[in-house]
């Protein structure tokens, strides 16, 4: 009995354990790899903003299908019931009518000729392409913004490497020192200046350990994951520098940026509605048809009749209660608008204003996105050398720290210039890792000033 009591209860201890194992896995955090195109791929499919936008051009499907639905034939259907209290009175005691009236109706009615619903129509599809171009307007920006917080993710991770080197390298002097110390070949101020050197890198490192959080929770941001996502980037900024294009011509075509694809979809747009008020002034021509079901109830006459008269109606009453007629009217219609109150002249003018100020802002628009291209190619130029620059210049620093350590530890050297070199080749690290960045988020600023993005094909945004 004690030992079934005590296999009992290593089972139930068993099973909590796998309970307890099987909650820490769903609740903990889900871990993802992830490339650029990776991230790109999931921001274009998960994104809010991408999802509200592919509604919106599906909001303007279902705007097109209810123009075009004014083509249509328009068919209703009414009944009605009326019960006479009182039925109406020829003269003193003789009324016709009975109490009850049963009413049936059809009518249809077909469009032969509505100018304003065939530019409505087109118009429609105007409003479809700029949908469609918005939605690609916030790709290219989504794109951009994903690319930013990738390399930033990279930038922060790369600046952690750096400095957890220099902790290392540093450490390994501290070490080095206080062997010397001890054994009397170094003195003590030697030995307390590499500790401070130590010790001051350590605030550094922390503030690139929190970098990294932050670039992160950005980047989870725009991709719509779970904060509890925990998400690993592949690469590093080095792995880009042989992407840079060295010696290319960079392009000023500017015919494919958003905004001012934007600014001439909407001039259509107005253009549209110039021709749709003008639209309201021609006549338009519809065919009608409609019928009729009426059943009323019979009154009995006979009294009022004589002989024969009055046994024939008396044999039809007894045939039907009701007197049932169904009449039948086919035509068409045309209306000519004659005068409105010079209302239609005044919404031409306004609508032709709107097209002029649209065209100021165009002309100014497409001059500032000129200015925007030409200061984007500038920063990728001055990058791109300031990339060059520093990739020597973290050469030089490191020969010179190799030097002050080979001094240092012959006893030609001060651990001042030890120090001074690890700091300007730490310094000569980030220095590199930021121009890579800087060139990689100016080149992702040009591509949208172009609105040229590999990544977004309008064809594939409809």
């Amino acid at each position: 009995m004690k030992r079934l009591f005590l296999i009992m209860t290593f089972g139930l201890l068993s099973l909590g354990v796998v309970e307890a194992q099987a909650q820490s896995q769903e609740s903990g955090a889900q871990q993802i790899t992830l490339t650029l195109d990776d991230a790109i791929e999931i921001a274009l499919s998960e994104n809010p903003t991408i999802k509200v936008a592919n509604l919106e051009i599906e909001r303007y499907d279902y705007v097109r299908k209810q123009a075009i639905a004014n083509l249509y034939p328009q068919v209703d259907v009414s009944g009605q019931y009326a019960y006479s209290v009182r039925t109406q009175q020829m003269a003193e005691g003789l009324s016709f009518g009975g109490k009850n009236t049963f009413n049936l109706a059809g009518n249809i009615a077909l469009p032969l000729f509505v100018p304003s619903v065939y530019r409505q129509m087109k118009m429609t599809r105007t409003q479809m392409e700029a949908a469609v171009e918005s939605a690609r307007a916030n790709r290219i920006d989504l794109v951009a913004s994903v690319r930013s917080s990738y390399y930033n993710v990279l930038l922060a991770e790369q600046s952690l490497e750096v400095l957890l080197e220099a902790v290392a390298t540093t450490q390994r002097v501290v070490d080095n020192t206080k062997n010397l110390f001890d054994n009397g070949l170094a003195a003590e101020y030697d030995y307390i200046t590499a500790q401070v050197q130590l010790s001051n890198l350590t605030p550094q490192v922390l503030q690139a350990k929190t970098a990294i959080e932050l670039t992160k929770l950005q980047l989870k941001m725009f991709l719509s994951l779970p904060e509890n996502t925990d998400i690993e980037v592949i690469g590093r900024l080095n792995d880009f520098r042989d992407k840079v294009m060295l010696g290319e011509d960079y392009s000023t075509d500017i015919s494919e940026n958003t905004t001012l694809k934007s600014l001439d979809i909407n001039r259509e747009l107005l253009a549209h509605q110039e021709k749709l008020i003008q639209t309201t002034r021609m006549p338009t021509i519809a065919a009608f048809g409609s019928i009729s079901y009426i059943g009323q109830e019979r009154v009995d006459l006979s009294g009022l009749l004589g002989g024969g008269a009055r046994a024939a109606s008396a044999a039809v009453a007894e045939q039907s209660k009701f007197w049932w007629q169904y009449p039948i009217s086919i035509g068409a219609q045309i209306s000519i608008p004659i005068f409105a109150g010079f209302k239609k002249t005044n919404q031409l003018r306004e609508v032709r204003n709107q097209i002029m100020q649209l065209d100021m802002q165009r002309a100014y628009a497409e001059e500032s996105v000129k200015i925007q291209v030409q200061q984007a190619i500038h920063t990728l130029l001055t990058a791109r050398e300031n990339m060059q620059s520093n990739a020597l210049t973290v050469d030089q620093a490191q020969k010179a720290y190799d030097i002050s350590l080979a001094r240092y530890n012959a006893g030609g050297g001060t651990i001042l210039e030890l120090n001074s070199s690890q700091l300007a080749l730490t310094q000569a690290q980030l220095n590199y890792s930021q121009s890579i960045y800087n060139y990689l988020e100016a080149e992702a600023l040009y591509k949208k000033a172009l609105g040229n993005e590999e990544y977004v094909d309008s064809a594939n945004v409809e």
